[in-house]
Parts: C-alpha cells; structure tokens; sequence
C-alpha cells in the first residue's frame, strides 16, 4: 500500500481519478475549511474516512508535514517509455530525463515545474535513481498525477531512440554550454538534468545535440538541480510561446 500526505497530494489524488484512493486518514487533533472540503469529497468518491491520534499520523507521513491528513493508496502506475516518446513527437513535446537524480524533494519540485510549463514527462534511470515516493507526492503538490514518470534500463540508448525520432536533446550544464536564449526549441526536445553531486554522466553528457548553461552573477558556480530546472523549463517555454505569436 502506498501512503500519500499533504493536504494539495491527497486533495489531487482523489480528483484525478487515476489512483485507486482506498482510505484517507484524519488526525484527530484540529482541522481547518480546507481540510473539511477534503473531507467532503472523500465522501463524495465514496472513500472511507478514517481517525487517527496525531503520533501515528507523524509515523505515516515518515516525519514530513502530513498537514492532518494523508491517504492509503494503491502503488504508483509508472508510465512506459515508449508511450511518452511517442506522445511528445506527435505533439512536439517536451520530455525531461533525469541522469542519477537521488533527492526526492528534487524530483517532486521538478514535477511541480514541469506541469506547469507543460511537460509531457519525466524519464529516469531503473537502477541508482531516485524512485516516486510518498515524499515526492508531496514536493511535488500533487503534479506527480499529471506529469507520468517512466523508468528506463539504459538512459543513453533512449537518448539514442529519441533523436531517431527526431528529438533535439539538450543537456544542463553549470559552465560549459551555450546561453539558452540564442536556442530554437520548437519541435520535440528532450532535456537532461544530472545528478545533484556529479552531474551527468560523461556517455549521457556526449549524447547531448547541445549542453545549455544558464547566465548567471554571483559567488556560486552552480544552482540547485531543481530550481535550475525551474529557469531552463521557464526559457524554453518562453521560446515557444514566441514563436507561436
């Protein structure tokens, strides 16, 4: 069973009707309008409601902030590759491929990100990644229900596939790269972020069209993996949006 919490996660959960919500649990301690509505539409979808003392609560959400409620819910429903390779060439899409990302409060700012600026995915390696979890839920705001994410075997070799399909791949890179504004990024793009201590690894970096370095001024040589990717989605969404007008 899968345990989501979070006011925003589990008010998303049941109205997506895409997660199989079995029980949502309530501390029995306060509550406030915005818990009541989410109340109200657990009953609404017929979901059972439940009581519980603020302790367990606190050993559900595993010490994150489960703002009073939470959610047992069936597993996560990863999506497949191919599905989301085929959904972004026909609309022209954009895909995120996440190279050895390990924080889960990245992975769910990300999310949050991308369903903004309209993402049609997210792509991670199977093995030495960051998994979906009840903690990504819950940075991520309940986005991980609109934004599908899809583990792969072998992240260079979908790079591999994704140009054959006409992808132009782009790789975030703190120093050596070009200046996102100088970019065209209509057409199927896929977008590279690395891993939050090395960054992308030298097979997946070399099977990058292009790297892209966001201009910046300060002390630091780098941003955090998910406000920089907040930036190059910003910019590339900003570049698409022109060459619409």
């Amino acid at each position: 069973m899968f345990v989501i919490y979070g006011r925003n996660p589990v008010r998303e959960a049941l109205l997506s009707g895409t997660w199989d919500v079995k029980t949502v649990l309530v501390a029995r301690e306060g509550g406030d309008a915005r818990l009541s509505g989410i109340l109200d539409l657990a009953r609404q979808k017929g979901v059972p409601v439940e009581y519980r003392q603020k302790k367990e609560m606190d050993e559900l959400a595993t010490g994150g902030a489960h703002q009073g409620v939470a959610a047992r819910c069936s597993e996560y429903r990863y999506a497949a590759a191919d599905d989301l390779l085929g959904s972004a060439v026909e609309t022209g899409g954009i895909l995120i491929l996440l190279d050895g990302l390990s924080d889960p409060r990245n992975l769910g700012s990300i999310l949050r990100t991308a369903h903004c600026y309209g993402v049609r995915g997210v792509l991670l390696p199977r093995d030495r990644s960051v998994r979906v979890t009840a903690a990504v839920m819950k940075a991520s705001s309940g986005a991980l229900l609109h934004v599908p994410v899809a583990p792969v075997v072998n992240l260079a070799r979908v790079l591999d596939d994704m140009k054959d399909r006409g992808f132009w791949i782009y790789g975030a890179d703190p120093k050596a790269g070009v200046d996102p504004r100088k970019i065209d990024f209509s057409g199927p793009v896929g977008i590279v972020f690395g891993s939050e201590g090395k960054g992308m690894r030298p097979l997946v970096r070399n099977k990058c069209d292009a790297l892209v370095t966001l201009p910046m001024s300060g002390g630091f040589d780098s941003l955090n993996v998910s406000v920089a990717a907040g930036i190059f989605l910003y910019e590339v969404f900003r570049s698409r949006a022109e060459r619409t007008i």
